[in-house]
């Protein structure tokens, strides 16, 4: 810490404010091993003390340092509903408690410095966003402030065209629609979390992915309106732990209700469904949360034959010109004509060709695709190689 602050006074201050810090957490965690159950509520108060603590250090490091830093509490002005550990932030409360308590901070010159992930009930209940939380907060901030852009740093170099993991020749994207990347971090992309942008959207503010371990890296711009480009694909994204469930009656050939049916049995059960793929009498779709699946399948078999297939993954195709480009569906097929495809879905903005394959052979098929679509890469300004 004396790296960070030389002023050994200011130092001790920060180490009595940790350490009483980590008194209080002691006495919560004493509080959850004496009742013997550790809710959701007390888990959101445990996992908020490292954003608390973290920007508690960096904020005394900038004052130290002479900027005019100010550290405000996210729980002042992250508003959320009392979901704890998944909260909902309310917007209209957010948009005010930051235009009362950050904007006038950021006209008078301050630095303001808050936390991410973090948020409280209109109780002054601590409360966490969940998966992606800090990224969405920054986002929800942004759109706030009206910010001119929103920059997201994370540990890579921005979007590329594939996981480097999987597809070692994988290239950064110059840019990307809003769309695009909505599609590409639902369906497995871990630079973004599906809610980050939407913020950014709304109020059509660009979001730039940045690398922190290398800000030098251009990164990647996500855009409403980026140029057009002659690339028919963007990205390819994959998503594993999969489960297909195939619904079928010939006793509801043509009967009115037949879906509606379906997906009230999902909604019941508060399970979100990936895709879907519709005949007459037959239906498939996906799932990765399974903790209910043993009751939708029962309450699906009140009307309908059902049978699941576990360990699948997603493949996701993503690009604007998907839609005007011909030929995009014959080389995907031509790239996986060696691998068993058991579902596919497009959707209606038909940017996103998704593809259901088995989970031993999804690497294996993101690589044959990359191969197909960007290897050799594309002349085109779009790519970029990944900064060494």
């Amino acid at each position: 810490m004396e790296n960070l602050i030389g002023n050994r006074a200011e130092v001790q201050i920060l180490i009595l404010s940790i350490r009483k810090r980590f008194d209080e957490l002691k006495t919560l965690c004493q509080g959850i091993a004496i009742l013997g159950e550790l809710t959701n509520r007390s888990l959101d108060a445990i996992a908020s003390v490292g954003e608390e603590l973290s920007t508690m250090i960096f904020s005394k490091a900038m004052t130290e340092k002479g900027f005019p830093a100010e550290l405000v509490d996210a729980r002042t002005w992250m508003i959320t509903d009392d979901q704890f550990a998944g909260a909902t932030p309310l917007i209209d409360r957010i948009n005010e408690e930051t235009k009362n308590r950050i904007l006038p901070l950021i006209e008078g010159g301050k630095i303001v410095i808050t936390q991410g992930f973090i948020g409280s009930t209109a109780r002054r209940i601590t409360t966490t966003l969940g998966r992606g939380g800090s990224d969405f907060s920054a986002a929800i901030l942004g759109s706030a402030l009206n910010a001119e852009e929103i920059q997201i740093w994370t540990d890579v170099d921005g979007v590329l065209t594939a996981d480097p993991r999987i597809a070692p020749a994988a290239r950064k994207l110059r840019v990307i629609s809003f769309r695009e990347a909505s599609e590409l971090a639902y369906f497995g992309a871990k630079v973004l979390h599906p809610s980050t942008i939407q913020p950014a959207v709304e109020k059509n503010i660009p979001v730039i992915v940045l690398n922190s371990k290398r800000p030098q890296s251009t990164g990647t711009r996500i855009v409403g309106n980026p140029p057009k480009t002659n690339a028919p694909v963007k990205s390819i994204a994959s998503k594993k732990g999969i489960t297909v469930i195939n619904i079928q009656s010939t006793r509801m050939l043509m009967a009115y209700g037949f879906l509606s049916s379906i997906f009230a049995v999902f909604q019941r059960h508060e399970t979100s469904v990936d895709l879907v793929s519709t005949s007459e009498v037959a239906v498939s779709l996906t799932i990765d949360n399974t903790s209910r699946l043993e009751q939708i399948v029962k309450d699906l078999q009140a009307f309908a034959d059902v049978t699941v297939i576990r360990n699948q993954s997603i493949i996701c195709v993503v690009g604007e010109q998907m839609r005007s480009t011909t030929g995009v569906v014959d080389r995907v097929f031509k790239a996986l004509s060696n691998i068993n495809v058991m579902m596919i879905s497009q959707g209606a903005s038909e940017i996103n060709m998704s593809l259901v394959v088995d989970e031993g052979v999804v690497e294996q098929a993101v690589q044959q695709l990359h191969r197909e679509f960007f290897e050799p890469v594309p002349e085109l300004d779009l790519f970029e190689q990944v900064d060494a």
